[in-house]
């Protein structure tokens, strides 16, 4: 375990935490104006964050998912079924970001799954967001990862 302190402007100070949180395990930043008044000290104390489990290869992650056709279906009902601007919910995002993960696995050296794979880092991405997650990977690595989980907990 170990303290870092930093002087920063005190608009810079939630930035400045969130990063340190991203890449360390912290606990609450302490926040103390400087001497001058004009910048802010952070003090937070952080360790090495632990080796991460490894990500899950997709025949892990989508060893219980339906099929490709019925996870279309679901997704486009879904789709359907609420106003755009309704924002959908976490399932259906992780649903359609790993069901255009799996489709873009298909073929990876078709200029289609090429298309897709683009799509499927998209929806990973606004996963991701919605998630307001810190994980720094390749996007389709979390949502294989997320998908593992949910599935596993149905």
């Amino acid at each position: 375990m170990f303290e870092i302190r930093v002087i920063c402007d005190p608009a810079d100070t939630d930035r400045v935490s969130h990063a340190l949180a991203a890449a360390f395990d912290t606990g609450p930043a302490r926040q103390y104006p400087t001497r001058d008044g004009r910048r802010a000290r952070l003090y937070v104390t952080a360790d090495h964050r632990t080796e991460p489990e490894p990500w899950p290869t997709p025949e892990q992650a989508y060893t219980l998912a339906p099929s490709i056709v019925s996870e279309i279906g679901w997704t486009a009902r879904t789709a359907a079924d609420r106003p755009f601007y309704d924002g959908l919910n976490r399932e259906f995002w992780l649903r359609k970001a790993a069901l255009l993960d799996r489709i873009a696995l298909t073929d990876e050296a078709d200029s289609v799954a090429n298309d897709a794979a683009d799509l499927a880092t998209r929806a990973a991405q606004r996963l991701m967001e919605l998630d307001g997650t810190a994980v720094v990977c390749a996007p389709r690595y979390y949502v294989r990862q997320q998908y593992a989980a949910w599935a596993k907990n149905q």
